[in-house]
């Protein structure tokens, strides 16, 4: 299995890194979208922070990863009576990738047709989904996904669960991870059932400045040609954001959102003109994880401002009256709410 990159390596790009962090804190806000150059560290930002969270517990016996210590359980713990006092291990937060041209049973799971021929018996084959239940799935190219492919994600993402029912098998087990989906914008847009979706959208390029792109191909040299010495060199940085992490999580519930913030980020959706209130409830929930993240007890204009055009840009309505760019527009209206 190769050696992920460190994620405290990692040169630029902070907004990304940022909102992964964020995401990784409250995974309830929805996944990351990432929009951007090919070869920016998209896909090596989701594979490190993957690698920083800590082990999850699971139920030793579960092909799906139940959680011993969650209300939902797999139809298989179940019927074995599975529950809290179960035997469990420890397993790594999965990382899958739905590559775009797979089929429709490769990503819900499908009957075994090898046991069924050498066996007789009808045996359920979990697919992509099962596999990144309470990890992170990651789709490059997500806006070149298949229509159908698109329905599949937003019943998942919306109930949490897949359910599968063909050849006489009828499999209903958790589904919930971090949907992470990166892009190039040139290529086409995504769905907006699919784009909403999204709790965060973040912009990625390449590197402008000469010093930058120096460093990040010095850094990734020294990786390749000794990745597990270069991940030890780094593994003190890694602990500290682990840590981060870790305390941010038990410290989340207990942030306070103030109805003063609350009516901060209701204006802002308002001058933007965003639809629904999908806007306020994500701006919401990433400043909490944000002020979480900083050690903060409440959350107030600094954490609205920084997350805002993550959990905004991608929810504007087209302006024919104004060319700016989404990014462009959420941080004019910041600077006219909260000051410049």
């Amino acid at each position: 299995m190769p050696v992920p990159f460190p994620f405290s390596a990692i040169v630029g790009q902070d907004e990304m890194k940022l909102a992964l962090l964020v995401a990784a804190v409250d995974p309830g806000i929805g996944g990351v979208l990432v929009f951007g150059d090919r070869g920016t560290g998209k896909s090596t930002a989701v594979r490190a922070l993957a690698a920083l969270l800590p082990k999850m517990r699971v139920v030793a016996a579960c092909r799906y990863g139940c959680d011993p210590e969650a209300p939902e359980l797999c139809v298989e713990c179940k019927a074995r009576g599975e529950a809290a006092n179960a035997k469990t291990k420890l397993a790594p937060v999965p990382v899958v990738d739905m590559p775009l041209g797979a089929t429709e049973d490769r990503v819900v799971g499908a009957l075994d047709l090898e046991r069924a021929l050498t066996q007789g018996e009808k045996s359920f084959e979990p697919g992509l989904l099962a596999r990144a239940h309470r990890g992170f799935l990651y789709i490059d190219e997500v806006n070149l996904l298949e229509d159908h492919l698109v329905d599949l994600l937003l019943d998942v993402a919306a109930s949490g669960q897949n359910v599968v029912e063909r050849e006489s098998l009828s499999v209903r087990h958790p589904a919930r991870f971090v949907l992470i989906g990166s892009g190039n914008p040139e290529e086409g847009d995504l769905r907006p059932q699919l784009l909403d979706r999204f709790g965060l959208s973040v912009e990625v390029r390449t590197p402008e400045d000469l010093a930058t792109r120096v460093l990040v191909v010095r850094r990734r040299d020294e990786f390749e040609r000794d990745p597990a010495a270069y991940v030890d060199r780094w593994q003190r940085e890694d602990n500290k954001v682990r840590k981060r992490i870790l305390k941010a999580r038990e410290r989340l519930d207990n942030v306070d959102v103030p109805d003063a913030a609350l009516e901060r980020a209701a204006q802002l959706c308002m001058s933007l003109g965003t639809a629904g209130l999908r806007g306020e409830l994500t701006l919401m929930r990433a400043a909490r994880a944000l002020a979480a993240l900083e050690g903060a007890d409440a959350v107030d204009d600094r954490y609205l401002r920084r997350i805002a055009p993550s959990a905004l840009r991608h929810r504007l309505r087209r302006d024919p009256l104004d060319d700016a760019g989404s990014t462009v527009r959420v941080e004019r209206a910041i600077d006219e709410l909260f000051g410049a």
